[in-house]
């Protein structure tokens, strides 16, 4: 892939395909395909179809997905797998038949056993059941990963999978029933500042073990393995390190600065109990991460601190 290569990226006002146009518009990447999902349905396999025929891309970073946190992914659950399906289905299969040289497809950490063992080595894919709020979304996305497998298999397409884990950063997610934890936080506490709230209540025990990648240093991963990676199966990314929901909490408070107290809400849901990702896979092609967690996150508190939300 060079400077003037062709490149489709599906999904480039979400988080993760905005932190990739984003990068290689900054180093000068010159000739890169986006359309809206109202000029360009993915669900419309005639649709699809045509723009491949007419542009003929010859790099994909598929990042388009459906995605929410556990309210959304376990209350919009048809939703979740037939769109996410529709879209990967028409994206990897018209990659194949237009001959696109490189296909990226980006997963999600839920696609491991819900009671995997920790780290999360791409091994553990496939050897228990899922964890049940975000089975039809995990679903999905095990799918599009053995699409992309089939056909390597079949057709010798150069399609890889990639899995990064959670992710946050610029074009975040902060609706309030489908969001992700961290935004949501980000969010609850900004308001609770906002209106002099004598508390914030967070979902389930705050026990629960994440671990958070800033969307800058997924592009920079993603790059990097585009470039220099060409195999079957998976490839986690992530930084290795994980934290508790409640010390997360206890961190944005800080970095928001807000002075009451932080609650949990045990009667929620709390999901899987832990999600850290095995990168050794990664980082022995040589790539790390750099962004710090506190300092990514300060970095998002400056861009939204002052937005009038609405949902």
């Amino acid at each position: 892939m060079n400077k003037n290569s062709k490149i489709y990226i599906a999904g480039h006002r979400g988080m993760v395909g905005s932190s990739i146009l984003k990068l290689l518009v900054s180093i000068g990447y010159k000739n890169i395909i986006v359309k809206t999902s109202a000029e360009l349905d993915l669900r419309s396999q005639n649709k699809v179809s045509d723009f491949f025929k007419e542009e003929k891309p010859e790099y994909v970073f598929l990042a388009a997905a459906v995605v929410g946190g556990i309210v959304a992914n376990n209350t919009y659950r048809a939703n979740f797998i037939y769109e996410n399906l529709m879209i990967q289905n028409n994206v990897i299969h018209h990659s194949y038949l237009n001959n696109v040289k490189k296909l990226m497809f980006l997963g999600s950490s839920c696609i491991y056993p819900k009671n995997a063992p920790q780290p999360l080595n791409e091994d553990y894919l496939l050897t228990g059941k899922l964890e049940p709020t975000n089975e039809p979304y995990a679903v999905a996305k095990i799918s599009g990963i053995k699409m992309c497998d089939a056909y390597r298999s079949q057709y010798g397409c150069s399609f890889i999978s990639v899995m990064p884990t959670n992710l946050y950063g610029p074009n975040d997610n902060y609706h309030s029933q489908n969001s992700h934890v961290l935004p949501a936080l980000l969010k609850k506490f900004i308001l609770a500042k906002r209106n002099n709230k004598k508390f914030v209540t967070i979902w389930g025990t705050g026990s629960p073990l994440r671990e958070f990648l800033h969307s800058d240093d997924l592009a920079s991963a993603c790059l990097f393995l585009m470039i220099n990676y060409n195999k079957p199966g998976i490839i986690n990314i992530g930084i290795g390190k994980d934290i508790s929901i409640i010390d997360l909490a206890r961190t944005i408070k800080e970095i928001v600065g807000f002075k009451g107290e932080i609650l949990t809400d045990p009667s929620k849901p709390d999901g899987t109990p832990r999600k850290l990702m095995d990168v050794s896979k990664l980082t022995e092609l040589g790539w790390k991460a750099k962004i710090k967690l506190d300092v990514g996150i300060k970095k998002v508190y400056e861009e939204i601190k002052d937005i009038n939300w609405s949902d």
